[in-house]
């Protein structure tokens, strides 16, 4: 008992945090499992798992173990609780018992989401569009169970993020300016924000989604003169800004990792920064329409969402080039956490540029729901996303958990990783320009040897997620407990070293500037 009260009724951000952490690693370790489902089915012609209904499933409970229970609670929740109350001088976050709910909701969604897959699972995608996830279509107590747990991971998001917003504006009243706020804390601020506004529309769809399967409504049922479009509209107004609230954190961690390479106080350009981190959170959310080039939008709206799309690439830009000229003076790659910085870096630049190519609507045409998006989104979320969580956790680990990985293993496992996503996702691109549509159960054998070399890719990610497990083990075995830090930029984060009290500053910190 003293053990459930000790962890589970915790209102300490520390710990708060690091069962944040656990329960997204699971999460994504579950989702990193369905995807090699995936390849293992797409890895040769004819069908594997002999049921499509099974492949569906398997596609759409990959994606949404990813997105939503392995990337928003290990930034927002792990990231987030743990760094922001000590960035900010404070002893907590604001709102304690809040941030306890926020976390014990998380568990009860993972469960349904869990149990809506014993039974039958929802095999309509992540996207979840009518009239196919109506119940003439998918019928059963599981789907439902589905869209209840993407309701309660929804609030779990929003209870979280009223805690970030709170915490941010009152640590940045005790820090005396905005301008002195390290850009983690922005990156959270402004995630916190997009959350905020949009997982509402997203519950909102889901309830009218659930009335229409249970309650004969017809919301989006084009029988009952209902509008498919409409929920088309409400999900990507949501589901567009979903892909900034899962980079943003990453942008934050990067930016304080590269200015520890390059051994300087803070980010080259750090005010860029800033605007170019809010330009990016306002302009994501103005551009959703542009997944749905080829549901028949009328030319001038084309036109503007294409406009739209591209003019994100601005800010991005920033970005990059303010990261590159922050490592000016890293003389050569001696670090792991510089391999992962630029691996990271080209991975971002590439699902960028071809973020770009598919913007643009006469082209998007083509590559609708070929595997060229495919690859796109992966090179972003899971290369993009990917990378900057290690770099977040290799920097960071001494920190939270006290013992050090072995640098020779992380260098070992980024060039695992880096060579086996690329063996993943680059030849997706070559599928979708010959293309090959999206989640489909099988394939011509025109396109067998790109499938088959994907999917070799996937099975060589196996050795780099171990190879990090095994780190892992011997570190906290072998207990390689951090003594000193020889960190050339001092975060408040790391003045009190790693064995420290429940709340680091009691009283709070007063940062003043002169």
């Amino acid at each position: 008992m003293n053990v459930l009260r000790r962890w589970f009724l915790s209102v300490n951000h520390k710990d708060i945090g690091l069962m944040y952490f656990l329960v997204s690693i699971w999460g994504g370790l579950v989702g990193f499992s369905l995807s090699l489902l995936i390849r293992l089915e797409l890895g040769s012609g004819g069908q594997w798992m002999g049921d499509e209904h099974l492949y569906n499933v398997v596609v759409t409970a990959h994606a949404i173990m990813m997105v939503f229970f392995l990337v928003m609670p290990m930034f927002m929740g792990g990231f987030g609780n743990w760094l922001m109350p000590v960035m900010l001088g404070l002893s907590d976050m604001v709102l304690p018992r809040l941030n306890n709910l926020s976390f014990l909701i998380l568990p009860f969604s993972l469960l349904l989401m869990a149990s809506s897959l014993m039974l039958k699972g929802g095999g309509a995608g992540w996207t979840m569009y009518p009239p196919l996830m109506l119940s003439d279509y998918s019928s059963g107590v599981s789907v439902d169970m589905m869209i209840l747990s993407l309701h309660l991971a929804g609030l779990s998001s929003i209870l979280g993020s009223i805690n970030v917003m709170v915490t941010g504006v009152v640590g940045s009243k005790i820090a005396g300016s905005v301008e002195q706020l390290p850009l983690l804390i922005w990156a959270l601020l402004v995630t916190a924000g997009l959350v905020l506004l949009t997982v509402p529309v997203l519950a909102a769809a889901l309830t009218m989604l659930l009335l229409d399967r249970n309650f004969s409504s017809s919301f989006f049922d084009p029988t009952g003169g209902g509008s498919p479009l409409l929920y088309q509209h409400l999900f990507w107004f949501f589901g567009h800004p979903e892909v900034y609230i899962l980079i943003l954190p990453g942008f934050g961690l990067v930016s304080h990792v590269v200015a520890e390479l390059g051994g300087k106080f803070e980010v080259f350009g750090y005010l860029g920064m800033v605007y170019a981190l809010l330009s990016i959170g306002g302009l994501g959310c103005l551009v959703w329409a542009h997944h749905m080039f080829t549901v028949g939008l009328d030319i001038d709206t084309r036109a503007y969402f294409t406009a739209a799309s591209m003019t994100i690439a601005v800010p991005t830009g920033i970005k990059v080039f303010s990261w590159l000229a922050s490592m000016y003076g890293l003389s050569g790659i001696s670090s792991s956490a510089g391999l992962w910085v630029l691996g990271f870096i080209f991975m971002f630049v590439v699902g960028g540029l071809t973020g770009v190519m598919v913007s643009n609507s006469s082209l998007d045409t083509a590559f609708h729901d070929t595997y060229f998006v495919v690859a796109h989104f992966h090179y972003v979320l899971s290369m993009g996303v990917l990378f900057s969580m290690f770099i977040g956790l290799n920097y960071w680990i001494p920190l939270v958990i006290g013992v050090s990985l072995s640098e020779t293993l992380l260098k070992v496992h980024f060039y695992v990783f880096f060579v086996s996503v690329n063996i993943v996702f680059f030849p997706q691109f070559i599928l979708g320009f010959l293309g090959m549509p999206r989640r489909y159960v099988d394939f011509p054998d025109t396109l067998e040897f790109w499938n088959v070399l994907s999917s070799f890719g996937s099975m060589l990610s196996v050795v780099s997620v171990l190879l990090y497990i095994i780190g892992l083990y011997l570190a906290l075995s072998t207990c390689a407990s951090v003594v000193f830090y020889s960190r050339s930029v001092v975060g408040l984060e790391w003045l009190e070293g790693s064995y420290i009290g429940a709340h680091t500053y009691l009283e709070g910190v007063l940062v003043c500037s002169k």
